[in-house]
């Protein structure tokens, strides 16, 4: 394999976000004193939460603005009088507590980590990730995380890259590849970078973007093999 340098995204990729995000969604609300089913609700949050995410890696809201705002649209949609500021603490304190890995995880960053160093790229809140990254029980494997929080600058802009490049203990262009499941953030700002990229891609989703992944994985299991494919064409 030439890769020594293995930058991995985090929710959806090593970690079930979605898994955890419905617990901690249930969670936040039953704690408020919400009775009944919230799936629905729970849908509609999802739908605001990207629309928001994607609104930050424009820059074109903060990312405190976006922690809050998207409890108080989900609230107005649902005619829900509880305080989506409370909502927000309550929700970022429960992510910590609902870490689910993706299949296959713990084996790929072992393996990774006795062939060369794993950092952690992610737009996610600079301590909460960090936490849920000691909860997972990765963080044995885990050289480094690179957070937009900390750096300033969002996936997939070309300085977030810079950035998580510099914390690395040994930097090289051609050594490096990226593993994500998102086209628009992980693979784009690979493509931006200059660097190998790998789409993890379990859904099997249709790639019609401007992202090129140089390789695809179904599964986590498919990431090593894919990766030393690539080293051979």
């Amino acid at each position: 394999m030439k890769h020594t340098l293995f930058l991995f995204d985090l929710d959806d990729t090593l970690l079930d976000f979605r898994a955890s995000e419905h617990l901690s969604f249930e969670r936040t609300l039953r704690a408020l004193g919400l009775q009944g089913d919230i799936d629905a609700l729970f849908r509609h949050y999802q739908a605001i939460n990207v629309a928001l995410w994607r609104s930050f890696e424009a820059g074109t809201v903060t990312k405190d603005f976006l922690k809050v705002e998207r409890f108080r649209q989900t609230f107005a949609y649902g005619a829900l009088d509880l305080d989506p500021q409370a909502a927000s603490s309550l929700y970022l304190e429960s992510l910590p507590q609902t870490v689910v890995l993706v299949d296959g995880a713990r084996e790929l960053c072992a393996s990774l980590a006795a062939i060369g160093e794993l950092g952690i790229i992610t737009n996610g809140v600079d301590h909460i990730q960090k936490r849920r990254i000691a909860s997972s029980g990765l963080d044995e494997f885990i050289s480094f995380v690179a957070t937009s929080e900390a750096c300033g600058h969002a996936k997939p802009d070309t300085r977030f890259f810079d950035y998580a490049a510099g914390m690395a203990r040994a930097f090289r262009r051609e050594q490096t590849v990226i593993v994500g499941d998102r086209l628009d953030a992980d693979i784009l700002g690979a493509n931006r970078f200059g660097i190998d990229s790998c789409w993890f891609n379990p859904a099997g989703i249709e790639n019609t973007s401007l992202a090129i992944p140089s390789v695809e994985a179904a599964s986590l299991r498919e990431v090593i093999p894919a990766l030393e494919a690539l080293a051979l064409a």
